[in-house]
């Protein structure tokens, strides 16, 4: 007789495996953290309108390493600066 079948199939019952539910119907697994989920969600949302404002003006809004420029139609850094913030960007499109 295979030691795995006979394990399985003891006192004649259906095989089966028993295992703890990770998380309740609805909820999150113990890994799982949104902490800054909501925080990711609101900068990309702004970002995205930031960029529509942008290219409203004529302007293109590009990300980098070093922080967000705006590139006018000549394809040069408005100010000459590459390592602007959301706020910085917001306070210049609201001047022109």
């Amino acid at each position: 007789m295979d030691p795995v079948s006979s394990a399985r199939h003891e006192g004649g019952s259906i095989p089966h495996i028993r295992r703890e539910v990770a998380a309740p119907p609805g909820g999150t697994l113990a890994g799982e953290e949104w902490h800054g989920a909501n925080q990711a969600k609101l900068e990309k949302l702004r970002r995205n309108s930031l960029q529509r404002r942008a290219g409203a003006n004529g302007l293109d809004l590009r990300h980098s390493a070093y922080g967000y420029a705006l590139i006018d139609s000549a394809r040069h850094c408005v100010d000459d600066r590459r390592d602007l913030t959301l706020d910085e960007v917001e306070s210049r499109l609201e001047r022109s």
